[in-house]
């Protein structure tokens, strides 16, 4: 059965159409980044720093920083895993039209996806944004200064610096959002990997793909919305899927 699955996955994708992967936690907790739903999760240690906390207490955002700080040496220390090296596999054949993701850990980068295949939805935990001018600058050099004794750190302007991810209670990227979206509305095959798609509006990017009679297909652990609109359900772990997944696409190809 799960051999079918995975052949029917594989002829989809190189049928060569618009094909999109949807990546959520699931597929990075097997590179050793807690995930934040789940029982014994983010969410179920802290209560998250709101969006309005953070730019209106210095409390909150030393808080927040402090979390974030707990994080860090897990997050550097992270390394694409084979679900992440899969989807390159799949860009470098040409089936790859895009990746959009919920993540923020800048994994399918370091994976070697090209930036301009990426759609990140909830922004990259890597890069650090001034609050007031919006310069970029890198979560490395944030961290230096906590462990230096800066614990809520600012810019030269005056700024309140955040790693460029959203916040509860934050604005989402338009740009991404509507990319995302057109993206879905538009292809042919999309692949969910590793989301519960609970989380509002990027959830909603698999329903856009299947009403508009893309092939619907979910690798997950737990159940999701859309698992009874799906084409194809496999509840396995990211890795060992996807690089059955490639494998078979690439025999396909060697005919």
């Amino acid at each position: 059965m799960m051999n079918e699955k995975i052949s029917l996955i594989a002829q989809k994708i190189k049928e060569g159409g618009k094909n999109i992967v949807f990546t959520g936690a699931g597929i990075s907790t097997e590179s050793g980044i807690p995930d934040y739903r789940s029982k014994g999760g983010i969410w179920d240690k802290f209560r998250p720093v709101y969006f309005d906390e953070f730019m209106s207490s210095k409390e909150a955002r030393i808080e927040y920083w402090r979390r974030k700080s707990e994080l860090y040496h897990d997050l550097i220390g992270a390394k694409p895993n084979n679900a992440h090296m899969a989807i390159v596999e799949l860009y470098k054949m040409g089936l790859l039209e895009s990746v959009i993701t919920q993540n923020i850990d800048g994994l399918h980068q370091e994976s070697g996806l090209p930036d301009d295949r990426i759609i990140e939805l909830h922004g990259n935990t890597r890069r650090v944004r001034c609050m007031g001018c919006g310069k970029i600058s890198s979560l490395h050099d944030a961290q230096k200064r906590i462990d230096s004794g800066d614990l809520a750190p600012e810019c030269d302007c005056g700024g309140y610096l955040k790693p460029d991810t959203i916040s509860f209670g934050q604005m989402m990227p338009a740009e991404e959002v509507k990319k995302a979206t057109e993206l879905s509305r538009n292809c042919d095959f999309f692949m969910v990997v590793g989301s519960t798609l609970l989380v509002q509006p990027a959830a909603l990017m698999p329903t856009y793909a299947k009403q508009s009679g893309a092939f619907l297909a979910i690798v997950n652990l737990s159940e999701t919305p859309c698992d009874d609109i799906c084409d194809v359900l496999i509840r396995e772990k990211a890795g060992a899927v996807l690089t059955e997944i490639v494998n078979k696409t690439r025999k396909i190809s060697e005919g």
